[in-house]
């Protein structure tokens, strides 16, 4: 029987309008943060597609996970167009498809675009030609491609661990991966790839997703300082730079040539005046703007956001605490990649999932906004810190600020943060993110005054359970392979995870003892905050 159109339709009118959604979403976002003065339209275009092509793989796996689910009925019995093996093979096979021709895309991205786009940018000048550019661009982003290449032929050649030759030397844990298992070496090889990405991924995740977790809220609950009373600190300081340097001045007036110290402090107090000026006009403006006023009507909403904010962060920070445990206790070990073949812990976030998956398209929304809070806290803990390089920050990001090698910088981590967010929602909600909401049959003999009869009870699918009685989600069976041929990715992330947690909790504290933001501090661009720096030395 041919998959029913309606099954298609249900399954992917959704995922288009989040297509569409996404491109406005990623115009708006890249077009609020880059600095219109330096901007260009190849970056622009670069990073509104890298955004784009981001959001649309985790956009995927909701998906994913409907179209498993609807396969059966909410007895655990098998629907008419999906008891056939071969329809079912049909359908994983078009969703493994796109994951493969997404993971594609953004690996180009990566390796490719994105680099020679920077390198075309950093080479902008005046006497340069166009050809000039490119031709620096490709000498300068050929590092990237033999990186690329050389993950892909470990990939496809490196030994790794082997699936068992028959059928009696399977395991129960892994019987719902017997017919997953087999790959061929280009499968293999960009696999390796996007975990080795990922991986990345979740470094940036533990330096800048953990922090803005709460660097978010706080900054809603604690708000700006008052602009006027910055500006008369700024007013104030303006004045004492001002009578410094007059008294700098008097001390040679009669002629003598002024000493070497003297010289260069009225150099600094100079550069320092012409900076505290335009921080003077700065906040002027900022007083009689209307969005500074819009900001105070708001400020009560602000809060309400902020407290919102905090609860679903410290929520989400439960369930990944709960689904560690839960893995320290009972997974199958690191030669395993800490695979959980059974949750034994109850999870908040997971048990909402699968409630809200028998409602379409409720679990699609909470997933999406769960993948959004986590890009808009990642976010967050950019525009905090800068982007950054073993403690040296190399741009600062600023709405409207953003210089376009930083946005394209940026629009990389972000790649990488939700290719590891792909993951790490494994762990935030396992058994969604595998099943869904699916049910099987258990079939049980039982015996009454030597009668014996069949009965069949409904129960939550597993691991333990073959994939003849349980569809897996195919990125679950990509992530669970993956695992299993390369067991240190696995422990990786485990343990990764638990890092997450304590950068989160050392960011909670932080973000609690940390001062307002300023005015000024909100909206400085990388030349301005040169002369910040220049004025607090």
């Amino acid at each position: 029987m041919a998959i029913p159109h309606e099954v298609l339709a249900e399954g992917w009118i959704p995922f288009t309008v989040v297509l569409v959604m996404t491109l406005i979403f990623s115009w708006f976002y890249i077009r609020y943060y880059q600095d219109n003065s330096l901007s260009e339209v190849s970056s622009t275009i670069t990073a509104i597609i890298a955004l784009v092509i981001a959001l649309l793989t985790s956009a995927l796996v909701p998906v994913d996970i409907f179209l498993v689910s609807f396969m059966k009925n909410n007895d655990g019995s098998w629907k008419p167009w999906s008891s056939i093996t071969a329809d079912r093979n049909d359908l994983e096979s078009l969703v493994d498809t796109s994951y493969y021709v997404l993971y594609g895309l953004l690996a180009s991205l990566i390796f490719l675009i994105i680099p020679f786009m920077y390198f075309y940018f950093e080479e902008k000048d005046d006497d340069v030609t166009t050809r000039e550019r490119m031709c620096s661009a490709v000498k300068y982003s050929i590092g990237f491609l033999i990186v690329a290449s050389v993950l892909l032929l470990i990939g496809a050649f490196a030994p790794l661990k082997q699936p068992p030759k028959n059928v009696t030397e399977w395991d129960q844990k892994l019987l719902f991966l017997k017919d997953e298992l087999a790959s061929n070496k280009g499968e293999t090889a960009l696999s390796l790839m996007i975990g080795f990405l990922a991986l990345i991924g979740m470094l940036i995740m533990i330096f800048y997703t953990a922090y803005g977790m709460t660097a978010l809220p706080f900054a809603m609950l604690k708000g700006f300082k008052s602009s006027k009373k910055e500006h008369d600190g700024v007013n104030r300081k303006l004045e004492d730079n001002k009578e410094r340097a007059r008294m700098i001045r008097a001390k040679y007036m009669d002629g003598r040539s002024i000493n070497g110290r003297d010289r260069r402090l009225l150099s600094r107090l100079e550069a320092e005046e012409q900076t505290l000026v335009r921080q003077e006009r700065r906040l002027h403006n900022a007083q009689l703007g209307w969005l500074n006023k819009c900001l105070v009507c708001c400020r009560p909403f602000e809060v309400v956001f902020g407290v919102f904010y905090l609860l679903f962060a410290i929520l989400l920070f439960v369930s990944l605490f709960i689904t560690c445990l839960d893995k320290a206790l009972h997974s199958e070990g690191y030669k395993y990649g800490y695979m959980l073949t059974k949750a034994q812990l109850p999870n908040p976030i997971n048990i909402i999932m699968v409630h809200a998956q028998k409602v379409f398209p409720l679990d699609y929304c909470l997933f999406l906004a769960i993948v959004l809070y986590f890009i808009y806290a990642s976010m967050a803990g950019m525009k905090r810190t800068g982007i950054r390089c073993c403690w040296i920050r190399l741009f600062k990001i600023r709405p409207r600020h953003t210089l376009p090698q930083a946005l394209l910088l940026m629009c990389v981590m972000l790649m990488l943060i939700v290719l590891s967010l792909n993951m790490m929602l494994f762990s935030l909600a396992p058994q969604y993110v595998m099943y869904g909401s699916q049910h099987y049959l258990l079939h049980k003999n039982v015996t009454a005054h030597n009668v014996t009869t069949i009965t069949s009870t409904s129960e939550v699918c597993s691991t333990k359970i073959s994939s003849d009685d349980c569809t897996v989600t195919r990125i679950a069976v990509f992530l669970n392979r993956f695992f299993y041929k390369i067991w240190f990715f696995g422990a990786c992330y485990y343990w990764g995870t638990w890092l997450f947690l304590l950068a989160f909790v050392i960011g909670l504290i932080v973000s609690i003892v940390r001062k307002r933001k300023t005015v000024v501090e909100e909206y400085l661009s990388d030349s301005d905050d040169s002369e910040e720096e220049l004025i607090a030395a």
